[in-house]
């Protein structure tokens, strides 16, 4: 039985999924490969798996973007990832959370 989400499914060839496994050994993030061949991320890691592509950990430290003054809300938008997500990974990387209230993101304020 197959669960409607409101969305299209995209079906890869083999030989996307082969491409798709030569950008990741290259570099590539899942969030870009998701982004490149219009899938979720979750779906690029499980395609990785199914070949035995060990999934990087860690790699990204999303400090950086949170201190150049970018919103939980907006860097979780460039890494493709929930605000509390970000929030988890600046906590565990050491990095203080700004008080609220204090600058408003430009993701809410565009819309």
């Amino acid at each position: 039985m197959v669960r409607s989400l409101g969305m299209a499914q995209t079906l890869l060839l083999p030989q996307q999924v082969d491409d798709l496994v030569v950008r990741y050994r290259d570099g590539a993030t899942l969030v870009e490969l998701a982004t490149l061949y219009g899938i979720h991320r979750r779906t690029v890691a499980e395609h990785l798996a199914r070949r035995e592509v060990p999934i990087r950990r860690g790699r990204f430290d999303p400090s950086r973007l949170y201190d150049s003054g970018l919103t939980l809300v907006e860097v979780g938008l460039k890494i493709g990832a929930g605000p509390q997500t970000v929030r988890r990974a600046l906590a565990e990387h050491g990095v203080p959370i700004r008080a609220g209230g204090g600058r408003r993101s430009q993701v809410a304020t565009a819309s």
